[in-house]
């Protein structure tokens, strides 16, 4: 069944599928603590329920997912929450790199690590915009279903920052565009993204939620231990190919990257927030 409007994740099952939908249209459901935690619940429902074959995740509004909360009235970093994905110290208490890190180990990279793992196939939903910490909830799901309208960025090199946490970029891009991405902080659309293969399918909006419930369930056909396992084939080769221990690499990188803009005297994200990550960029 669906969720109260004031819930910021809501929850039905279609057939053999699970709906999970970001629900804080009003912040392009920018992504706080409490969203995290709550999709995580939603994600453990759906995988202990044995009726529920397949996941979708969604965005309910106008877009996906606009990234992480780096400023809305509900921000919630300062909030202790149980950890879940990371046997790690609660962040609350620490100061300076200690505390980003035990945050970010948790509620980013942790949790989708946590999620990429979830046994039964996932399928992203996407329209509007996919951006930066909106990548990572995508990049997580097997499969990627567009809208026309969707569009696609990780912008955050303007924060001097070498990418989001979850640092799949070269593994689902290749090399070379992923560095373009970067680089430049341009949006690329849904067709770029089918043409290099991020995304699966590029559909009509209006045709979105019924194309990729009809996947799901073409896909909920087959046997359900079978599809667990070819996820875990699939994962697994991909960590041989470097994805995990690159992953940890560039993630030191990323908090090596706050530390210096500290250091030279901005805020750990360059001075920047929501706002101006949003304007036009200027020479710097």
């Amino acid at each position: 069944m669906a969720a109260d409007d004031d819930d910021v994740v809501t929850y039905e099952v279609v057939g053999g599928t699970a709906v999970v939908t970001m629900n804080r249209p009003r912040y392009r459901n920018a992504q706080n603590s409490v969203m995290t935690y709550a999709l995580d619940a939603a994600f453990q429902r759906a995988v202990s329920d044995d009726d529920v074959r397949v996941i979708v995740l969604a965005g309910n509004g106008d877009h996906f997912s606009a990234g992480h909360d780096i400023g809305t009235p509900d921000r919630d970093h300062h909030v202790s929450y149980e950890n879940k994905a990371a046997l790690w110290w609660d962040h609350v208490d620490k100061e300076g790199g200690d505390m980003r890190y035990a945050r970010e180990v948790e509620v980013y990279l942790g949790m989708c690590r946590r999620w990429r793992e979830i046994p039964k196939p996932t399928i992203a939903m996407v329209h509007g915009a996919c951006i930066a910490g909106g990548l990572m909830l995508a990049w997580v799901c097997d499969l990627i279903v567009a809208s026309e309208d969707a569009f696609f960025c990780d912008p955050v090199v303007r924060m001097g920052i070498p990418g989001v946490e979850y640092f799949a970029h070269p593994w689902i891009l290749g090399s070379r565009f992923a560095k373009e991405m970067l680089f430049t902080g341009d949006k690329f659309g849904a067709q770029r993204a089918y043409e290099i293969g991020m995304v699966s399918r590029v559909v009509p909006k209006a045709e979105l939620r019924d194309a990729t419930l009809a996947l799901a369930e073409r896909i909920a056909t087959m046997p359900r231990f079978g599809l667990a396992l070819t996820k875990r084939a699939v994962n697994q080769c991909e960590d041989q190919m470097g994805l995990r221990n690159g992953m940890d690499a560039v993630f030191g990188l990323h908090h090596f990257a706050h530390a210096h803009n500290v250091e030279v005297g901005q805020d750990s994200l360059g001075g920047l927030d929501a706002k101006t990550m949003a304007a036009p960029r200027k020479r710097p």
